[in-house]
């Protein structure tokens, strides 16, 4: 098991360029602030609710792990869930040149073409087709005020923050 090493929340949103092979060049900003957990690789994923990838530094995937692990495997429903959550994950480092190859499997299930969104979710990197990135944001703006509240609006505490 990797040692579990405190990754700041990621910060940034990036327009990059995957080559034919695809190869993407990390974003240097990105890199930066992966470096804490660079030496110990990756993970690369489907998303679960958009068509985009996920990139887990192994730190944040073990922890994951840890709660998926605990699912009752005698459960058709936990079974299901496993296999789909964990289909065409790849195991991904990024190479001396700060490039990342995202296999085909992985390019055809996210429509990534040439133009990519490299953008940060808090502990992982979302990998994006520009234009799919782009529908998504413009499809969510009209609910993200409703949104926003529901789900940030709920605690009440009394710290002065509103």
């Amino acid at each position: 098991m990797v040692n579990p090493i405190n990754l700041n929340p990621l910060i940034g949103t990036y327009e990059c360029k995957v080559d034919a092979k695809g190869r993407l060049m990390m974003p240097s900003a990105i890199k930066k602030q992966l470096l804490p957990v660079l030496q110990n690789g990756f993970v690369l994923k489907r998303a679960v609710f958009q068509p985009c990838l996920e990139l887990y530094p192994m730190s944040e995937w073990e922890v994951l792990m840890q709660k998926v692990n605990k699912l009752n495997r005698f459960k058709k429903k936990n079974n299901d869930f496993i296999r789909r959550f964990t289909a065409g994950l790849k195991q991904i480092e990024i190479d001396a040149a700060g490039r990342l190859l995202i296999p085909k499997d992985l390019v055809a299930f996210s429509g990534i073409t040439k133009n990519v969104v490299v953008a940060s979710a808090i502990n992982i990197i979302e990998i994006w087709d520009k234009d799919k990135y782009e529908q998504a944001i413009d499809d969510a703006t009209g609910d993200f005020a409703d949104l926003a509240e529901e789900v940030m609006g709920q605690d009440d505490n009394d710290d002065g923050l509103s």
